[in-house]
């Protein structure tokens, strides 16, 4: 099948146009998930003020107001709950740039979702402007377009993008990075490098520095850029290598207000044992490489998918992916395309297997964390590799190639939003928005703060809603005492059974009987129904019981 290149170019504005319509319709599509409402809190700046749930039930519209910036009567109060932010952000494992960037959007927009997801999109946006600017000036125009189409459809990029949390502005700033220097090798190493202005070179080194501080200010981990970018820098330009090494040392200066208050504090707070081997060597090294498949799978391949797909599809997929890439990588040398293949090796391949090797020597399972988001800074370097295979290794299937990837990718998109909601809190806000006026319990298996803050968020704040969050062992026993003092109090209970507490274990069949019973006692039960969201952590089984006359 063979294209024109007009037709290619239609083909892949085509695509970029429907990565951008995806992230616009999606905004709002689907509720906030675990981590998203964390980032939420943390933003205003009301981190310090979160208590877990005790053994008495708690007014719910108490942690709604935690979810907006506090009123601020004057000058002095604005500087109050920005103390306050940094203060909430050292507890957490990572910097504060992109909470920062939240908690201004969140001033200017509110804290509706589509507000919050906004930003996100705006630096997916930035980064498909970033491929294609990157592409272009490694592989022409048609190069430049490819790689923002495939990384605009990637699925689990599109997933990022619309995530409040900082992996997919740190893909933004590994791109706008990667992009700085290669810019500035190509003015420094150029044969016509007197014919450009001296401005553009001071332009794009003010840009680097730049870039390459915002990263590390965004995750810890983009400090593996500056080998990638040391390497790379010795492969081009290496004499000049001084030059870039001020540029990059630069950057790290400009961090270090942060690194010596926040950093050091952050790394008291750090959990690092939850990452640890506790299993013999072999095993290590088999759920190493495991990890290692999964992350290329993942992020290549499967997206989002990947939160409720088998184990082993992620892993196959993985290892199909990275048979792929070497084969790209092989044929790119066979064509003498020698120094594309450093580039597109050195931003992708390479960073994951350095992290790889740190995880065992280290005894640390980092690769697969969430699904693979902890290392989602390879995923713009393992797609420009298949870019520059695709414009570079002259094969006969080009076009066909580039049209079923493009497809396959909206497919899988498409499938993931129309197929899979996630509005498990919409639909318990329902129930109460019946009768709004009637005192209602609700009792919940979970005291973790993602499932507390999502009720707090999407539940009338204005309703007498009081929330008992107890772990599955201790909630019956709890619920008893609560309700053989105050069972008057309340009308109406909902029974939220989560079946991933996060915190503690589900519940068993004796836990749940156990509850029931003590319900049946006083409450009548009016419906049950079962809560889906795309992923465990969203799912929950629902009673809903009223008093009885």
């Amino acid at each position: 099948m063979k294209f024109s290149t007009k037709t290619i170019n239609i083909i892949l504005l085509s695509a970029i146009a429907c990565a951008v319509i995806l992230r616009v319709i999606n905004l709002g599509s689907r509720e906030f998930w675990y981590d998203e409402v964390l980032s939420l809190l943390l933003s205003t700046g009301q981190k310090a003020q979160y208590q877990t749930p005790k053994d008495a039930p708690v007014i719910l519209a108490n942690y709604t107001r935690l979810l907006t910036i506090p009123v601020e009567n004057s000058f002095s109060d604005f500087f109050v709950t920005f103390e306050k932010l940094l203060k909430g952000i050292v507890a957490e494992p990572h910097p504060f740039l992109f909470f920062l960037e939240q908690h201004f959007w969140l001033r200017l927009w509110g804290n509706s979702e589509a507000a919050m997801r906004s930003l996100i999109a705006l630096f997916s946006l930035s980064s498909l402007g970033c491929a294609y600017g990157l592409g272009r000036r490694l592989l022409g125009f048609q190069g430049g377009l490819l790689f923002a189409a495939l990384l605009g459809l990637n699925p689990y990029y599109l997933f990022h993008s619309l995530n409040v949390r900082m992996y997919c502005s740190l893909v933004f700033w590994v791109l706008f990075s990667s992009w700085c220097l290669i810019e500035l090798i190509t003015l420094n190493t150029s044969e016509i490098h007197n014919n450009y202005p001296k401005k553009h070179t001071i332009f794009w080194t003010i840009l680097l520095i730049f870039s390459a501080a915002s990263g590390l200010m965004t995750f810890y981990y983009f400090s593996v850029f500056f080998l990638v970018f040391a390497i790379l820098v010795l492969y081009f330009d290496r004499q000049k290598w001084w030059k870039y090494a001020l540029y990059l040392i630069s950057s790290i200066l400009i961090t270090i207000p942060w690194v010596w208050w926040g950093t050091r504090q952050q790394l008291r707070n750090a959990d690092l044992g939850r990452f640890s081997n506790k299993g013999g060597f072999l095993s290590a090294i088999s759920r190493h490489l495991q990890e290692f498949f999964d992350v290329l799978g993942i992020h290549l391949l499967v997206g989002d998918w990947s939160s409720i797909l088998p184990q082993f599809i992620m892993t196959v997929a993985g290892f199909l992916v990275f048979i792929g890439l070497l084969y790209c990588s092989w044929s790119l040398y066979k064509k003498n395309q020698i120094q594309l293949l450093v580039i597109g090796v050195l931003l992708g391949l390479f960073p994951l297997v350095l992290m790889l090797i740190l995880d065992i020597i280290t005894g640390k399972f980092t690769l697969g964390f969430g699904f693979g988001r902890s290392v989602i800074f390879v995923l713009p370097g393992c797609l420009l590799l298949l870019v520059i295979w695709l414009e570079k290794a002259e094969i006969k299937f080009k076009n066909i190639a580039i049209l079923g990837l493009l497809l396959l990718y909206l497919g899988i998109n498409i499938t993931d939003f129309s197929l899979r909601s996630r509005r498990m809190f919409h639909q318990v806000a329902d129930i109460i928005n019946e009768q709004p006026n009637i005192p209602t319990l609700i009792i919940m298996n979970s005291q973790a703060w993602g499932h507390v803050l999502r009720l707090a968020y999407y539940l009338p704040p204005t309703s007498p809603i009081s929330l008992l969050g107890q772990k599955s062992d201790k909630l019956p026993p709890i619920l008893e005492q609560n309700l053989s003092k105050n069972s008057e109090q309340y009308q109406r209970i909902v029974w939220l059974d989560s079946e991933r507490p996060v915190w503690g274990k589900p519940s068993t069949e004796e836990q749940i009987k156990a509850v029931q019973t003590i319900l049946n006692n006083d409450y009548n039960l009016q419906s049950s129904q079962r809560l889906v969201g795309t992923w465990e952590l969203d799912n929950f089984n629902l009673n809903v019981y009223e008093k009885k006359i």
